[in-house]
């Protein structure tokens, strides 16, 4: 009797879970179509049945970041769910169809189906290029307003591109032009200021300047979020995963006493050396009146405790190692995949360390590019690479290895400083040649 309720129960479950899986389809169309219900809710009652413009000038950055977090998630679930129902609809065979039928599932009708899928293209058709995470393809695709540097003695020829155009409503949606790719016959002094009056008698530029200040915030609160992340994830992850995960799992396969104190032959040294320090300094004592002669047993069981200490402080150290490897991993794999979700983020961050690094002054350039390479590549930047590789070892209880040291010493730095000159010569000499000249000047 027993066995057959229980037989019962189990076919009621498989069943529901049948039905379940036939409606799969109908109920992703249904969910992409309240969210297209969602976002065109929206369009009617703030922004007059038109697109929802996330530049608008029209309402607070507060609401503009509301409606703008809304269209995101309503425009993830419609494209998440759309993908949903024509994976399910490939699976469903007309086998399925008949025991749907069997199953007294009735399907919608097609014409509705069709109508439905109608008007969830028409309204995610106007967000193609929106970016689930950021608008960052306005953000990016926009150019910059124009940084007129100090070395227009050095190379009057090169002119920026007209800041009317690029301050214009037409001129936001062309590609920019690069620094170093615009020329020019006249002098850039001259240009800038005929641009400037051009801006200035722009009955537009009032909105125009709102709009490019509230595109360069939203740069910039993306790109610190996205910093923030990138040290908190890590590190959270890493700590997460080393005391919830990584850690019980190596703390029962190491909890014998027959397994080994030291992972490798540096720590088994530096015990020993600890445990000869601990009793050469035990006899000092003795024989300068600090401590009571003690007998030789209770000298013996003394060090013996001394002993027992330091296996147990190394094979902790042995356990945290061992933990340090998965645990980095786990990290790794967090950063891979916060870089792999934040595509656009990391287009924007690009972007925003243009406008810093190309905005600075000659000597503020010339005064960094010396400070990474003093420290990276410079005379003493062995001592600080051997000091960082013997640290890494150390996390993750590897012995270190010298001939390996020295090597990486002996190349990766010069590699460094190819790249270094590289760029400078490159791209920093085109774009900028009084801080070049700065730079030599200042490394001499």
């Amino acid at each position: 009797m027993k066995i057959s309720v229980l037989s019962q129960k189990v076919y009621n479950f498989l069943l529901a879970a049948y039905r379940w899986y036939l409606l799969t389809a109908e109920r992703s169309l249904d969910q992409a179509y309240k969210a297209a219900l969602q976002i065109k809710a929206i369009e009617d009652e703030y922004f007059d049945g038109n697109k929802i413009d996330v530049n608008s000038s029209k309402y607070t950055s507060s609401m503009m970041d509301y409606f703008e977090s809304d269209l995101k998630k309503q425009l993830r679930i419609a494209r998440m769910r759309l993908t949903e129902f024509k994976g399910s609809r490939f699976f469903l065979s007309e086998s399925n169809q008949k025991a749907a039928i069997k199953a007294g599932i009735e399907y919608a009708n097609p014409a509705t189906i069709l109508e439905k899928l109608r008007f969830i293209d028409q309204v995610i058709a106007k967000y193609t290029n929106f970016d689930y995470e950021t608008t960052s393809s306005d953000l990016v695709t926009q150019p910059k307003p124009e940084i007129i540097p100090l070395d227009s003695a050095i190379a009057p020829d090169i002119a920026p591109a007209p800041l009317s155009a690029k301050l214009s409503s037409k001129g936001w949606d062309k590609k920019p032009r690069g620094k170093a790719n615009s020329t020019g016959i006249l002098p850039r002094s001259i240009l800038s200021t005929v641009t400037r009056l051009q801006v200035e008698l722009d009955p537009r530029s009032e909105e125009d300047v709102v709009k490019n200040f509230r595109q360069a915030q939203r740069r910039t609160i993306i790109s610190v979020r996205f910093f923030l992340l990138l040290i908190i994830v890590p590190i959270l992850t890493h700590q997460l995963s080393k005391t919830l995960v990584v850690g019980p799992i190596v703390d029962s396969f190491r909890s014998s006493e027959q397994t080994g104190i030291f992972i490798n032959y540096e720590m088994e040294e530096e015990a020993l050396e600890a445990l000869e320090k601990f009793e050469e300094r035990t006899k000092f004592d003795i024989l300068i009146g600090r401590l009571t002669p003690l007998p030789p047993e209770e000298m013996e069981n003394h060090v013996k405790e001394k002993a027992r200490e330091i296996a147990e402080e190394s094979r902790a150290e042995s356990s945290s190692a061992i933990k340090n490897v998965f645990a980095d991993l786990c990290s790794v794999v967090a950063v891979i995949w916060l870089m792999l979700v934040s595509k656009p983020s990391i287009a924007v961050i690009k972007d925003f360390f243009d406008n810093i690094v190309y905005g600075l002054s000659d000597s503020a350039k010339a005064f960094i590019i010396i400070l990474f390479t003093d420290i990276f590549v410079g005379f003493h930047s062995p001592h600080g690479w051997e000091v960082i590789l013997e640290g890494v070892s150390r996390h993750w209880g590897l012995p270190g290895n010298h001939s390996f040291i020295f090597l990486f010493i002996a190349t990766f730095p010069v590699i460094l400083d190819t790249i270094f000159k590289y760029w400078i010569f490159r791209y920093l000499n085109r774009i900028s040649p009084s801080a070049v000249a700065t730079y030599r000047n200042m490394n001499e």
